[in-house]
């Protein structure tokens, strides 16, 4: 199959099967497009869609993200991880706008260099919302070509990569290619999935090296396993006298960067003596929770919450900035997802407490 064919194969499966009625579909320019593209990395289009919906009804264009407080936005990310995007789209929001004159720039090139815009993603909006014609290498696109091509090596090795890249350049068309590189993205999303791919409905089967192979779930090839490491921490979840529990401020960078957390303690640590020294506080009452696991992407935390009350409240505490947080009327803070789950089960248990 030469590139015209494969290009005429894949856009005639669009017109049929594509999908035409994503949020971000409607109405696209360049922001709206970049908040989706930003929001799907590492994350389900399903999952997507709702914080999407909310996400624009507070931001609807790229002024009102920039004047935002960064806590704000993390507050409306919370719950889709890798916080760091969030961070880097207030950041790329604010560049825009000193930088640019709250226009997006109009070349792949320019769009690389915001934060947190990667040559695919610079790709995607130049195609999808400024009518160029720019290749995209996302997830999905690199299983169909890897496929394909049967293109072999884990992607994240440079050659591979490059490998990739070069017939992703080679096949986008000069002509619709908004449509090709949204086609591109729901084949590999809806037809060559991970798994179980559905090659009997793929335009691309009759040429697919992979498939001929008889090894489609081969390509690509997997990143070198390694066991993760297991950390354990104790979280504290300090109650004041007034029924308001105490989160700091984590550090921009590090896990949960720039997000709202309990107090945290090594599993070796007494909490009666964080309550003395740094709160100089007495506790009233302290009860361990069962531990439970978060795991991230290079390991294994081992959560145990430890649940206390203490019988003042703090002049001060510690050097991070700090927040009493009342479970009947939650600030709006973003907060790390295991943290979340555990203000969920205290204001249940509050009548309790």
């Amino acid at each position: 199959m030469n590139n015209d064919h494969f290009v005429e194969r894949v856009l005639a499966w669009f017109d049929q099967h594509g999908r035409k009625n994503l949020p971000w579909q409607q109405r696209p320019n360049a922001y709206r497009v970049w908040v989706s593209e930003i929001m799907l990395q590492q994350t389900q289009v399903a999952t997507v869609i709702d914080y999407y919906q909310r996400f624009m009804a507070r931001f609807p264009d790229v002024q009102a993200l920039a004047a935002a407080p960064v806590d704000e936005v993390l507050h409306l990310w919370t719950g889709l991880g890798y916080y760091a995007r969030a961070r880097n789209l207030h950041a790329c929001a604010k560049t825009v706008v000193e930088q640019h004159g709250g226009e997006f720039p109009a070349t792949v090139a320019e769009l690389e260099a915001l934060p947190g815009i990667g040559k695919s993603t610079a790709g995607a909006i130049a195609s999808l919302a400024l009518g160029q014609c720019a290749p995209i290498l996302d997830g999905n696109v690199k299983r169909v070509l890897a496929r394909y091509f049967a293109v072999p090596g884990w992607p994240g090795q440079s050659a591979v990569q490059a490998r990739l890249w070069q017939v992703a350049e080679e096949l986008t068309p000069a002509s619709r290619c908004d449509n090709y590189t949204q086609a591109m993205m729901d084949l590999g999303s809806l037809v060559c999935t991970r798994s179980k791919p559905a090659c009997s409905l793929c335009p691309l089967q009759a040429d697919c090296v992979a498939r001929l192979q008889g090894n489609p779930t081969d390509y690509p090839g997997k990143k070198p396993k390694k066991d993760k490491p297991v950390k354990a921490v104790q979280l504290l979840m300090l109650r004041n006298p007034a029924g308001e529990w105490l989160l700091e401020q984590r550090p921009a960078s590090g896990i949960w960067g720039g997000l709202w957390s309990f107090p945290e303690l090594a599993p070796e640590a007494d909490g009666r003596d964080y309550c003395r020294d740094v709160l100089q506080a007495g506790v009233t009452r302290l009860q361990a929770w069962s531990e439970f696991r978060h795991t991230f992407s290079h390991y294994h935390l081992d959560i145990t919450p430890l649940e206390i009350e203490i019988d003042s409240l703090p002049a001060a505490v510690g050097e991070r900035a700090v927040c009493w947080y009342d479970v009947h009327q939650p600030p709006a803070l973003g907060l790390a997802a295991p943290v979340k789950l555990l203000l969920h089960k205290l204001r249940q248990l509050e009548p309790l407490l």
